[in-house]
């Protein structure tokens, strides 16, 4: 019966398809934010600024969440997939105005994150509304395929733009990035919304005790990876050891690899014993990254925590659907991806005053030690059954 319901029920529909494209958009604009520390160093900050700077987007994004989960569950993904792609396009364009640190930079990084806040949880949230149940995390990972493959992208083409233009070009690439990716999700039409009990709100979720530790593990996850996400430009910058696109070529290729060859894996063997595997390849990435010095320990690292990411992500996402009531998918998903937020918030600040009171090495090990918390906090602390998923073993 599974295998005739999944006959009936193909991932690959045209909503899927389209969903995709805009996902992979809008995720093309985004990274190519990846540069963005570059920039910010140019007109003057220090890591400490930078990471101030990251926190302020996150900051926004985590107090914008509860309103997002709140219309997600009542009036449906469309309104705030369609209010994002306008932020989004809005936040790049008024990059190209900033000459100086000053107000006016707070203010931009506030909107482009509601704008990310509004995309990351809607899309995914769309996502999870379309693909069949009983091939959650396999569908889940291959729609993020579409925001992985740009990762390899930007990186590349962000080393292409400014070695031949500068920032302005840059800038002005993502903007016409979220412009074609907010007019392909126009058509998209709302998934169908699940009866049910009356959604309880983003706290109820918050604290629903099968969650939890999910919550928790997923944090430190999150956190560590803002460690190279938010540092990465300024170590290469500073050190020999390669450049910031072949790290993420390696990262996003792996995670793309895993996902369309062995996307089953995770169902088939169970989610909790290839999520350990996953967190582990991040710990030594990580550790390898500490330890660089030339651009073959940059490209092996890039492999590691690409590997990790690839398999943790749709991993923990597909758990927290499985989990959550049907009618509270929006705040569950606004939760899960409010998580990214809070790494960034708590990771810039920290790990910029850990590079600048230390080095980089010491930054990227408090980052593998934090995903080793991770780990021990969903094998022993994660105790909650499941609603509708396989065992976690």
């Amino acid at each position: 019966m599974a295998q005739q319901g999944i006959a009936v029920q193909p991932l690959f529909t045209r909503t899927f398809a389209l969903l995709s494209a805009s996902h992979f958009l809008h995720a093309l604009s985004f990274h190519l934010f990846l540069h963005l520390p570059g920039f910010f160093s140019s007109i003057g900050a220090g890591e400490l600024d930078i990471g101030v700077l990251a926190g302020v987007a996150s900051a926004a994004a985590i107090l914008a969440r509860p309103a997002i989960g709140r219309v997600m569950d009542e009036r449906g993904r469309r309104p705030i997939v369609w209010l994002g792609g306008f932020l989004g396009i809005l936040a790049c364009l008024a990059y190209l105005t900033i000459g100086e640190l000053g107000v006016f930079v707070y203010l931009v990084r506030i909107v482009h994150g509601l704008s990310e806040a509004m995309l990351f949880a809607s899309l995914f949230a769309f996502a999870a509304d379309i693909v069949p149940a009983s091939r959650r995390i396999e569908g889940i990972g291959l729609f993020g395929v579409s925001g992985m493959l740009p990762m390899a992208l930007s990186g590349a083409l962000g080393d292409f733009i400014l070695a031949r233009t500068s920032y302005g070009a840059l800038f002005a690439t993502a903007a016409g990035a979220s412009v074609i990716a907010t007019l392909l999700s126009i058509p998209l039409r709302e998934p169908p919304r699940a009866e049910g009990e009356r959604p309880r709100g983003l706290a109820a979720a918050l604290f629903d005790r099968s969650l939890v530790a999910l919550w928790a593990g997923g944090l430190c996850f999150a956190t560590a990876i803002g460690s190279y996400f938010g540092f990465l430009k300024t170590f290469v910058l500073e050190r020999p050891v390669g450049q910031l696109g072949t790290f993420f070529a390696a990262y996003s290729l792996i995670a793309v690899a895993l996902r369309v060859l062995f996307g089953t894996v995770p169902e088939r063997v169970g989610p909790k014993r290839v999520l350990a595997g996953a967190l582990t390849s991040l710990i030594v990435g990580l550790s390898v990254l500490a330890i660089a010095s030339h651009p073959a320990h940059l490209l092996a690292a890039g492999l590691l925590c690409g590997l990790g990411h690839g398999w943790a992500f749709p991993i923990l996402l597909g758990l927290v659907i499985s989990r959550a009531r049907a009618t509270e998918r929006g705040a569950a998903l606004a939760i899960y991806t409010a998580l990214f937020d809070a790494g960034v918030l708590l990771g810039g600040p920290l790990f910029g005053a850990i590079i600048e009171a230390f080095s980089y090495r010491t930054m990227f090990l408090s980052a593998a030690a934090l995903v080793a918390v991770g780990i021990a906090i969903l094998k022993w602390g994660d105790i909650a059954p499941l609603r509708d998923s396989p065992a976690l073993v």
